[in-house]
C-alpha cells in the first residue's frame, strides 16, 4: 500500500494481528476463532479489514486449507515481534513490583531452549520473585499440575489433543534428524534415539515406523536433549525432532531418505486457575518469549 506522503500511515491493531497470527499457525479461520475467543465471521471481518488496510491479500484460501501469501509471510514476522513487545511492555507496568515464588514446569527440550531467556527477562523486570523450576516429561508435569504442585507448566502434546485450560504457544512439524553425511538412516533395522515414555515425539516416531512397516531398534535413550543430539551427531541413530531444532550438526531427513512423515505437535502452557499477579507475570513472559522464538526460527539444514 502506498500512502500519500502528507498523511500519517495507518496503525496496525494488536487484536487484529493476534487473529492474523492465530490463523497462520492453525491454518484455519475456525480454529483461530476459538483461539482468540471470537466468532468465525468476526475473524473473517478482521482479516478483511487488515487486507484492505495494507492493500494486499494475506492468505491463500481453498476448500482444505489456509496458507500465507508472500505478503503474509512478510507480515507474520512483524506481527509476532509487535505482539511480543506488547506483552513485555504491559507486564512491565501492570504487574510491576510483585513478590513471591513461581513453580514452573517444563520438558527438558524447552527447558534448555526457552527457559534461560524467560528467566533472564523475568528476573530483570521482577527482581523480588523467585522461580522454582521443575524439569520432567510432559506426562509427569501434567500430573504435577493436577496435584497442585506447579503454578505453570509447559507440555508437548499431539495436535488435536489439547487439554482443557491449555493454551497453545507453538504448533510445529516433527521431522527426523540425522548426522550430516551420515548413514544411520540406511541401516536395517533403523537405529532410533528416543526419549523416555510419555514423550509425544517418541509416540509419533514409533507409531509412524510401525504404520510404515519399517523395522527399527531403539539404539539410544536419554531424557535430555543434549544426549539425544550427541547420539544423532555421532551417527549412532536418527531421532524425531521439531523442525526448529534442526541445525548445529543435525540435518533434516524425510521421505526421500526412506523415513515416514511424523506430522506436527503442540507446545502448550497451563496456568493454575487461581493464579495471582506473580504467576500471571511469568506466564506473560513465556508467551512473549515464544512469540520471539517463532519470529526468528532456526534455519533448517537440508540433508545432502
Amino acid at each position: 500500500m502506498n500512502a500519500p506522503l502528507n498523511q500519517p500511515l495507518p496503525l496496525l491493531e494488536l487484536d487484529v494481528l493476534r487473529t492474523f497470527v492465530a490463523i497462520a499457525e492453525t491454518g484455519s479461520f475456525t480454529l483461530a476463532a476459538g483461539a482468540v475467543f471470537r466468532t468465525p465471521s468476526a475473524v473473517s471481518m478482521q482479516i478483511k479489514k487488515l487486507e484492505d488496510l495494507l492493500g494486499k491479500p494475506l492468505f491463500n484460501r481453498d476448500a482444505r486449507s489456509v496458507t500465507l501469501t508472500a505478503d503474509g509471510e512478510i507480515l507474520i514476522g512483524y506481527a509476532r515481534r509487535l505482539l511480543s513487545i506488547s506483552r513485555e511492555a504491559v507486564s512491565k507496568f501492570v504487574v510491576a513490583d510483585v513478590e513471591g515464588v513461581v513453580r514452573l514446569g517444563s520438558p527438558d527440550d524447552y527447558g534448555e531452549r526457552v527457559l534461560p531467556d524467560v528467566l533472564k527477562r523475568f528476573a530483570r523486570s521482577n527482581p523480588s520473585v523467585a522461580v522454582d523450576v521443575v524439569i520432567d516429561n510432559s506426562g509427569s508435569l501434567r500430573r504435577r499440575m493436577e496435584a497442585g504442585e506447579l503454578d505453570i507448566t509447559l507440555m508437548t502434546i499431539s495436535t488435536g489433543n489439547i487439554p482443557d485450560g491449555a493454551e497453545v504457544l507453538l504448533t510445529e512439524p516433527l521431522i527426523w534428524g540425522g548426522a550430516p553425511g551420515g548413514c544411520a538412516h540406511l541401516r536395517n533395522p533403523l537405529p532410533v534415539s528416543l526419549w523416555e515414555e510419555g514423550c509425544v515425539w517418541r509416540a509419533r516416531a514409533l507409531d509412524a515406523l510401525s504404520a510404515s512397516g519399517r523395522d527399527y531398534r531403539i539404539a539410544y535413550m536419554s531424557a535430555h536433549t543434549s544426549g539425544q543430539r550427541v547420539a544423532v551427531q555421532s551417527d549412532l541413530a536418527v531421532a524425531p525432532l521439531p523442525k526448529s531444532f534442526i541445525g548445529h550438526g543435525v540435518v533434516a531427513l524425510g521421505a526421500k531418505d526412506g523415513l515416514p512423515e511424523l506430522g506436527s505437535y503442540n507446545l502448550v502452557m497451563i496456568v493454575r486457575r487461581d493464579a495471582g499477579p506473580v504467576v500471571k507475570a511469568a506466564a506473560d513472559h513465556l508467551r512473549a518469549t515464544m512469540e520471539t522464538l517463532k519470529a526468528t526460527p532456526l534455519k533448517v539444514v537440508k540433508a545432502a
